[in-house]
């Protein structure tokens, strides 16, 4: 505050002096601010602020110098194969071979048929024995016929094979006789059911015997039988009570076999 503006406010105070006192008038006088003083010196530098909060990233900077290579790392899974390549050129012919021993002369065709005979003859031997394994104990017989049960799973026309190839047929009872010897073998040898040599595979309800006699005059049908179920049913079975069944053809059961007395040629009774 300049000179002139002291006065002014002094003279102020005298008008005013039934309000306050001089003395008052003085104490405020006192405390008014004085002039602008001089500016002072710097003062030391403050102590480090605390960090202030991240900002945000700056702009992308240009890409670095490539580094150093690294260390080769671990071999990785076997790709898929590629292409087949071109055929390649055809390499120098090589040297010519030491000479051989002059050979022999070999009758090899006369060996090869009396070794192929052989195998022929070890073949019929194994099926014959493996034959006579599944006969079960005891042969049963009429005045014209041996009978044998052959304990093995096979179906019909297998089975006729092997009854065959032995001179035989599969069973063919023909009468009551017959018919009962061969349950009653069934009977004591455990079993509930095997083939018998009857079948209508060429025409439906007539039946023949593997022999090609058809059947007739006699018969051990059971009740409801034959009934062709399905119509699949076209070979024939008996149970060990005598009755008749006709079955499919694929059915794997065992069988009974038939030999004649007589002599024959290719039999196992020769």
């Amino acid at each position: 505050m300049d000179e002139q503006h002291l006065g002014t406010c002094c003279v102020l105070l005298l008008l005013l002096r039934g309000v306050f006192s001089t003395s008052e008038v003085c104490s405020n006088h006192l405390i008014l601010p004085g002039l602008k003083g001089d500016q002072g010196e710097n003062g030391d530098e403050g102590d480090a602020g605390k960090p202030g909060k991240t900002g945000p990233p700056g702009p992308k900077g240009p890409p670095g110098k490539p580094g150093s290579d690294g260390d080769i790392g671990i071999m990785g899974k076997t790709g898929p194969p590629g292409e087949t390549g071109d055929k390649g050129f055809s390499g120098r012919p090589g040297h010519a071979g030491v000479k051989g021993k002059p050979g022999s002369t070999c009758d090899c065709g006369r060996y090869r048929k009396v070794v192929g005979q052989l195998v022929a003859n070890v073949r019929k031997l194994k099926n014959s024995v493996k034959f006579v394994k599944n006969v079960i104990s005891g042969i049963k017989e009429t005045e014209d016929n041996y009978f044998l049960i052959i304990k093995e799973g096979k179906s019909y026309s297998e089975a006729l094979t092997h009854c065959r190839i032995r001179g035989g047929t599969l069973a063919m009872p023909k009468n009551e006789e017959t018919n009962a010897l061969i349950a009653e073998y069934l009977t004591q040898a455990g079993l509930s059911r095997a083939f018998i040599g009857l079948h209508d595979t060429e025409h439906e309800g007539q039946f023949v015997y593997t022999d090609k006699t058809p059947l007739q005059g006699y018969s051990k049908w059971r009740p409801g039988e034959p009934n062709n179920a399905f119509d699949k049913e076209h070979c024939v079975e008996m149970v060990n009570t005598g009755g008749w069944n006709d079955v499919e053809c694929d059915l794997t059961i065992y069988f009974v076999c038939e030999f004649p007395k007589k002599k024959r040629s290719n039999g196992i009774f020769s």
